[in-house]
């Protein structure tokens, strides 16, 4: 199938988000561009805050200090969510999720600032914990931490961190799921220019059909 590109518009966001589909995931989801654009201007006007303060950002967040690492990973926001998206395809609604989990954490802990030291172990455990709330299928902490750049028992304590700070208070309804999509979507609107290459399907039409398609094929080895 020849890949396609042109500047999308919100209403084609909508599309796209909703119509994700399993079978045709290689290419990157526009939520992952139009995610990173946010966080990246959330990094900004964090490093902008922190030039204006007397003390450290990170000395403020004694409690969130377990997302912080010693180096900076040399990557991209951008990149480290493509190379989250590659190896694990994890579909665009595991992203909107994320993307609440943060928000929510960032409500429980208003002097926590997202920076470049804590936020590629931000995104990467709550994109897992989003992954393990959504899909059915799951890949493994251990294969998480390869992914994301850290050790087995570095995943597994950011887990048990992130879910007792977040006071296991994960759950995600439609209409909290939907809140936070639309601010994506206005993030379409202002920023524009993105592009999209396949059209994608949402997650729970996904299981959907893959429950019919397990009926079906057990229905086929009865009658045979």
């Amino acid at each position: 199938m020849a890949l396609t590109s042109s500047i999308i518009s919100p209403r084609k966001f909508r599309q796209d988000v909703y119509s994700y589909s399993y079978q045709q995931s290689s290419n990157i989801p526009l939520v992952i561009s139009v995610l990173a654009s946010i966080i990246e201007r959330t990094l900004s006007r964090n490093e902008r805050i922190a030039k204006n303060c007397r003390f450290p950002l990170s000395s403020r967040s004694a409690k969130t200090r377990v997302f912080d690492c010693n180096e900076t990973p040399d990557m991209t926001i951008q990149s480290y969510l493509e190379r989250i998206f590659r190896y694990t395809r994890a579909g665009p609604s595991v992203y909107v999720v994320a993307y609440a989990y943060i928000d929510r954490f960032c409500q429980f802990y208003p002097e926590f600032r997202i920076g470049v030291r804590n936020v590629h172990r931000l995104l990467i455990t709550t994109i897992m914990l989003a992954s393990k709330y959504i899909e059915d299928l799951n890949y493994r902490n251990s294969y998480f931490a390869r992914v994301g750049g850290l050790k087995t028992k570095e995943m597994n304590k950011l887990e048990v961190e992130f879910l007792f700070l977040m006071k296991f208070k994960l759950h995600v309804n439609v209409s909290v799921f939907e809140s936070y999509y639309c601010h994506l979507e206005r993030e379409v609107s202002i920023g524009g220019g993105y592009h999209i290459e396949r059209s994608l399907r949402c997650a729970e039409e996904i299981k959907i059909k893959q429950r019919e398609e397990t009926r079906l094929d057990q229905i086929a080895l009865f009658l045979l």
